[in-house]
């Protein structure tokens, strides 16, 4: 696999490392599609608290969210970026009338992560997730991909969309479409906690890696 990339946050591998576990956010929001965030937040479980603690968040209050499925999910914790290592940005479909249509339109969601980057915060995205952050204004300039359906937008909204399962452009990752979230969590594993953890998590998965992770 590739090495660690430039503008990674200070963890080290968990073998060495004394500082705290790291903080991972997934964002929810109604209508947000389930295997766009099951994906990544069951490969951080298996690393355990002591090396990644998760937060579900919702942008504007502690809440509960309805999925496209009708699950309902708690987000316990309050909107927070400051507090986080990581924040990933699931999709939620994709389209007029979809629930991520919705959220870009409403714009609450677009302003609130155009305000979160900051020195050794990584931001994410699942599947056309990586579209709220190009409405954010965040993915301008910068190697990124998305579901293919939406790569022509992402491109004319500035993304320079390139080949790879996951595309790590230092503070920002992001991945393809639907199950490459497993495929972003794995590599961010990788990344923070070491390949031994991220070689863990595919056994407990029974998970082979697909495609490429594209990194600077």
């Amino acid at each position: 696999m590739s090495s660690r990339p430039a503008g990674a946050a200070p963890l080290t591998h968990p073998g060495t490392r004394t500082q705290r576990p790291l903080r991972v956010h997934t964002v929810l929001y109604d209508g947000i599609e389930e295997q766009d965030f099951a994906g990544h937040v069951e490969v951080f479980g298996i690393a355990g608290e002591e090396l990644v603690v998760q937060s579900f968040v919702h942008v504007e209050a502690a809440r509960r969210v309805k999925t496209s499925a009708g699950l309902e999910i708690l987000c316990r914790d309050t909107w927070s970026p400051r507090s986080a290592d990581v924040i990933i940005v699931p999709g939620a479909g994709y389209g007029e009338g979809s629930a991520l249509q919705r959220e870009i339109q409403r714009g609450v969601l677009p302003r609130a992560l155009k305000a979160t980057p900051r020195k050794g915060l990584v931001l994410g995205a699942v599947c056309t997730g990586t579209m709220l952050l190009s409405a954010a204004g965040l993915t301008a300039g910068r190697r990124c991909t998305t579901h293919h359906i939406a790569q022509d937008d992402l491109r004319r909204e500035g993304g320079r969309v390139v080949g790879g399962r996951v595309v790590d452009d230092g503070d920002l990752v992001t991945c393809g479409g639907v199950t490459s979230g497993i495929d972003l969590g794995i590599w961010l594993l990788e990344r923070f906690c070491g390949p031994d953890m991220a070689l863990l998590a595919e056994e407990v998965l029974e998970y082979e890696r697909r495609g490429i992770v594209n990194t600077l």
